[in-house]
């Protein structure tokens, strides 16, 4: 499909509601869609990402996903690195005021998101800015102007900020001015469309009264859910230890995403992959275990390739639905003498702490030999190597030798 050529208006939307949360206002988009239509020109979409931490996981390909919907849709789409606003910290979502990141710190994890988003991007088709490019020359006038179009009224609107404040929590007024930076861009941008997270509603809404202000025509707003990680509880974070990095090995990912729930892979299917609507039907009229080795392909795939992907495959089946051993294993020597299980297994790094190694072994997650362990005082005796698994994915060979004398 040329650049230049759309599709009609009502198969652009469907492709654009699959996956999004809310769409402000559709029937702007629409008009806007049918207008590129008819003078084959491409609506500017944006999408800004502060490089606050290095590597993406999946949670974060979501609005990736939906950028590259709009790309394929023959679209300019336009990636903001925040530089400038990487300085103040996004206060989305913060109970207290975010810690801003260094320069150093901003350029490093600028550098790695872009080598990152085109596993999901085609980086040759989209424009990369970088927000310090017209938000830096702002003079303190200028900056002042900006502030007079949003009242602290407006701003306290935002649930974060309203629940701090009743609370008595402080706000600096350095965080004020991020929904205003971010709304800047798309005046400097003159967006169309602007995508983000739900908890970035605010800000997207921020920047069509900044726009208006401006004399300009609101962007649309589209937003796409936070998506839950492999606790199907929690949002997808490392913090809470249940994302999948797309950058993982694809046996960790492939393994990772069978262990989701079969209620929330559906909403994996929806969210990160562009699986039809036809066949996601089919994969739920027949057993749930397929349609799940299917998601894990799939993903799998999109981010190491089909090769790879049915190697992890391979893997995930002879190791955890045949127990069979994996083909490499990583090996490794515990001294010390007769040693209770759980100090192997932190020892040879099986696990991180103490505590995470007695909880595995009272959860019934650590094998030795082939054989569970059922008490954290269980002893493994000097002078062998021990096959020790942990949970469904990590295996060790371990040499347990004498005491060091």
């Amino acid at each position: 499909m040329s650049r230049l050529e759309f599709p009609p208006v009502d198969e652009q939307l469907r492709i654009i509601r699959r996956g999004a949360a809310e769409v402000i206002v559709e029937a702007e988009l629409a008009q806007k869609l049918e207008r590129s239509r008819q003078a084959r020109t491409p609506l500017r979409v944006k999408l800004g990402l502060d490089p606050t931490a290095p590597d993406l996981h999946l949670g974060h390909t979501v609005v990736l996903r939906k950028l590259r919907d709009f790309q394929d849709l023959g679209h300019q789409v336009i990636v903001i690195i925040g530089d400038f606003t990487g300085m103040i910290g996004d206060p989305t979502g913060r109970s207290e005021t975010r810690k801003p990141l260094t320069p150093d710190e901003i350029r490093t994890n600028a550098d790695t998101y872009r080598a990152q988003l085109g596993k999901v991007v085609d980086m040759s088709r989209a424009r990369v800015e970088l927000n310090s490019t017209w938000l830096a020359p702002l003079t303190f006038e200028g900056i002042i102007r900006e502030t007079a179009h949003l009242t602290v009224a407006r701003m306290l609107q935002r649930e974060d900020f309203a629940a701090r404040y009743a609370a008595e929590r402080p706000i600096s007024l350095h965080e004020f001015l991020y929904p205003i930076a971010q709304a800047y861009d798309s005046v400097a941008l003159r967006a169309d469309v602007e995508l983000g997270g739900t908890d970035q509603t605010f800000n997207l809404l921020v920047g069509r009264d900044l726009q208006r202000a401006h004399g300009q025509e609101p962007q649309i707003a589209v937003t796409v859910p936070l998506l839950e990680g492999l606790d199907g509880v929690q949002k997808m974070s490392k913090s809470y230890g249940n994302y999948v990095g797309i950058n993982e090995r694809p046996d960790d990912v492939f393994g990772k995403l069978m262990s989701v729930s079969d209620a929330m892979m559906w909403r994996y299917f929806e969210l990160l992959t562009r699986v039809p609507e036809a066949e996601i039907s089919a994969l739920r009229a027949g057993h749930p275990m397929e349609a799940k080795k299917h998601l894990a392909r799939v993903i799998t795939a999109q981010y190491h390739g089909d090769p790879a992907a049915a190697e992890a495959a391979e893997h995930f089946a002879r190791v955890h639905q045949h127990r069979e051993d994996p083909e490499e294993i990583e090996r490794a020597r515990v001294s010390g003498g007769a040693s209770p299980v759980w100090r192997v297994l932190k020892e040879a790094g099986l696990v991180s702490s103490t505590s995470e190694a007695r909880r595995m072994i009272q959860q019934g997650a650590v094998e030795v030999d082939h054989q569970r362990v059922t008490s954290t005082d269980e002893t493994l005796m000097p002078g062998k190597e021990y096959l020790i698994q942990v949970g469904k994915r990590r295996f060790k060979r371990v040499l347990l030798e004498g005491p060091r004398v």
